[in-house]
């Protein structure tokens, strides 16, 4: 053991000792604690339980990446293995964050180089990584396992290709929803022929013909791989042959899963899925039709997670589908299955915790209904466990949200989109309020919400008052004046992120939260009626926040038009763009 570590261990001082256990005591419970919410708790119960904590440390979770610096995070946790780093708001997923505001990855990695020569995990979500750094990255960490990337952008299969070609020891590459230049497929040959490592293996979401004969033999070499999600270039006979070499899969995500198979071909694909016996996730089914779908039957009973978003279903072929997934805890559909389809699905899962109905023409205005509060309330009489919903729809009325949270009292996220902007109940033409009023009300365990249709203050009265787990609040062209945030702001304890656009809250409302920030996460607001002054004023009076005001192009020089307030112990940053003023 170093100096510095008999310094701050808990060896050292035990005259002033205060923790009744011993250390390998204090060590092994210590290692039984995954939860950096409760690890960060263990740090404040004494300086031992600090210094134990601070030392046996090995992975550390940071949802802002400005919130503190690398070289922060090194000086407090010495033998960091694995990171997890999130960088711009999330409304960036809304195009509401300009481009180039920052978040950029390069210079935590220089930092980790110097620091942390032993790391072997970094899972990143809205973060700027280059093909250099991906480079520097794959070079720099000789035991690098896994590597997850999420909403990211700036890097292109480049970077994918020096991760393949330098990470020895790579054991995951998942690559979800980023902003990448897809250059080609050719990346995934640069795997060495000895490579056998990979347990996770995602790039669902990169447009590019890959190499299949590459693909092929990767999966064929890594009998440990239980993970295996490929993009729509892969096809059905394609499928089969993976499948065959990887029977092992817990989790899939298909390729096409529309081709003209002759009877042999369906036979072995059948027979493929049907030798999968621990496949409980699946995902994909790109341009799927009723043709193929049964192939899916063997595999239906095991599944606890069906992730439809890709899949344009219709309400009789999510029928014959869900009828075989008894097992099934979470599911995400498209609104092409339409009221009858979640009928179905209420009557055929009744396990059923998570449900998830996406937009398939999110902007198109003259389309078919998709789903209404009838699937919904449908879905809520037959899955009573139902916890997590993030629902889609162009119609609401207040009595369906009052039954579905009366049928479901348990949901912990509860996040209605009623398209249209400003929609009342459709049937009453009132405001939703009495719906989100019944939602806090009956819900006692709601962690996350976000609200839409027309609403007055009342809504967020009702959110004040009632939500005390409340965490994640996220509001659209919603409220009548700067009393509804004053309610929210004052009446939630645990409020760690409000997301806040194109409402009427104005400078009164961002000045009433003045004790309430520094135990936040993060403020968003954007075409808000808050004025450049009143953000000033914040800034003055809080010098721990970070204020960064972002203005539009000929926008009024008074006005503040996306305002992002955050705490940080790194004071304000140093790479701010132009358009980024930090007051």
């Amino acid at each position: 053991m170093d100096s510095k570590k008999q310094k701050d261990s808990p060896q050292s001082n035990e005259s002033t000792r205060t923790s009744p256990f011993p250390d390998e005591a204090l060590d092994r419970v210590l290692g039984l604690v995954k939860s950096h919410k409760d690890r960060s708790s263990v740090s404040l119960v004494c300086k031992d339980w600090y210094n134990a904590e601070r030392w046996s440390r090995t992975h550390v979770f940071i949802g802002n990446c400005y919130s503190v610096s690398p070289e922060i995070v090194a000086r407090r946790f010495p033998n960091i293995r694995s990171v997890t780093l999130k960088g711009k708001p999330r409304f960036s997923d809304f195009n509401l964050v300009p481009l180039n505001w920052g978040a950029d990855i390069h210079h935590w990695l220089v930092v980790f180089a110097s620091k942390y020569p032993f790391l072997e995990e970094l899972r990143l979500k809205r973060m700027t990584i280059s093909d250099e750094s991906l480079e520097f990255l794959a070079t720099t960490f000789t035991n690098f396992k896994a590597l997850s990337l999420l909403s990211c952008d700036g890097f292109s299969t480049d970077g994918l290709a020096a991760i393949a070609t330098h990470c020895k020891n790579l054991t995951e590459l998942d690559i979800q929803e980023n902003g990448i230049d897809d250059l080609g497929g050719g990346w995934l040959s640069c795997f060495p022929e000895n490579f056998t490592s990979l347990e996770v293996l995602n790039f669902a979401n990169l447009n590019s013909d890959v190499s299949f004969d590459a693909l092929e033999r990767l999966v064929n070499r890594c009998r440990s791989l239980k993970v295996l999600k490929v993009n729509k270039s892969i096809t059905l006979e394609n499928l089969q042959r993976l499948l065959e070499r990887a029977p092992q899969l817990i989790e899939l995500c298909t390729g096409s899963f529309n081709q003209d198979l002759t009877p042999r071909q369906y036979a072995e694909l059948e027979s493929a899925f049907n030798n999968c016996k621990n496949l409980n996730i699946l995902a994909g089914l790109w341009e799927a039709t009723s043709l193929y779908l049964p192939v899916l039957y063997p595999v239906c009973t095991n599944l606890t997670f069906l992730n439809l978003s890709y899949a344009a279903l219709q309400s009789g072929e999510l029928a014959k589908l869900i009828a075989h997934c008894s097992n099934l805890r979470r599911l995400w559909v498209l609104d092409t299955v339409e009221d009858k389809g979640l009928e179905a699905v209420g009557s055929s899962c009744p396990l059923l915790e998570e449900l998830r109905v996406f937009p398939a023409e999110p902007f198109e205005q003259d389309v078919a209904p998709g789903v209404t509060e009838r699937g919904f309330v449908a879905v809520s009489y037959g899955c009573p466990r139902l916890h997590y919903v993030l629902y889609f729809c162009r119609q609401m009325t207040n009595a369906a949200v009052a039954t579905i949270v009366q049928n479901c009292p348990d949901f912990t996220h509860f996040r209605l989109c009623i398209m249209n902007p400003g929609q009342p109940d459709y049937l009453t033409d009132e405001p939703m309020d009495e719906a989100f009023g019944a939602v806090v009300k009956n819900c006692a365990k709601l962690q996350r919400l976000a609200v839409s249709g027309l609403l007055t203050d009342l809504t967020f009265e009702y959110i004040g008052k009632y939500a005390k787990n409340l965490e994640t609040l996220s509001v659209a062209f919603a409220g009548r004046s700067d009393l509804g945030m004053q309610c929210v702001l004052s009446g939630c304890p645990k409020l760690r992120k409000l997301e806040i656009r194109d409402c009427p809250f104005g400078n009164e409302a961002l000045l009433s939260g003045l004790e309430k920030y520094e135990s936040m996460r993060s403020l968003w607001m954007s075409a808000c009626n808050v004025t450049m002054n009143a953000c000033r004023r914040l800034a003055k009076q809080m010098p721990r926040l970070n204020v960064e005001v972002m203005k539009d192009e000929e926008s009024d020089d008074s006005q503040a038009d996306k305002v992002y307030v955050y705490r940080s112990v790194a004071g304000p940053r140093r790479d701010a763009p132009p358009f980024v003023m930090t007051l």
